[in-house]
């Protein structure tokens, strides 16, 4: 429907839906269309209909083993069905949890309800050294775009911190 002329129409007719001469209005902003990411922590189905459909594959709040393995099946996916592997976008999801010293993580851990031990392990927590390592060994997966999830929106430091504290270890 993205793609149809914005004089034409839009017909389809599959298994659970049809659709009969729709203007598929309105149009998108960006050409020819919005990136279509699919995500999952699945090894089978979740490389598979992102080999088939998507501009980028993400693995949302995972180990970075779990996101080379999703990845190398992505890639053969991509290779068994004549698609270049390089077109599909990698991407991560990470909850964030970064702070000068031990005691700014864990009171930004209690302040969202979870453990520095565990944000350690599931998420990229700690320093802006160890943030900056963490995030580095999802790039050695392929990944090119990480999603940092804030869960304290009203702790504006933390994103100050970040900003100024993690990114320019990141452009090194």
């Amino acid at each position: 429907m993205w793609a149809t002329a914005e004089n034409e129409r839009f017909s389809f007719s599959g298994d659970h839906y049809q659709l009969v001469d729709n203007p598929g209005l309105p149009k998108p902003a960006q050409s020819p269309r919005p990136p279509i990411i699919v995500g999952g922590k699945g090894t089978r189905r979740t490389p598979a209909i992102a080999a088939r459909f998507a501009d980028e594959c993400n693995v949302p709040f995972a180990p970075v083993e779990l996101c080379s393995t999703v990845f190398a099946e992505l890639d053969a996916v991509c290779e068994r069905i004549g698609r270049d592997p390089s077109s599909v976008r990698r991407s991560a999801a990470l909850v964030v949890c970064a702070g000068r010293d031990e005691e700014e993580i864990a009171r930004r851990a209690a302040s969202i309800g979870r453990q520095v031990d565990e944000l350690r392990q599931e998420g990229a927590a700690g320093t802006a050294a160890e943030v900056a390592d963490r995030l580095r060994s999802y790039a050695a997966t392929g990944v090119t775009r990480i999603y940092l999830q804030i869960l304290d929106l009203a702790d504006l430091d933390h994103l100050r911190f970040i900003a100024e504290e993690v990114r320019p270890l990141l452009e090194a």
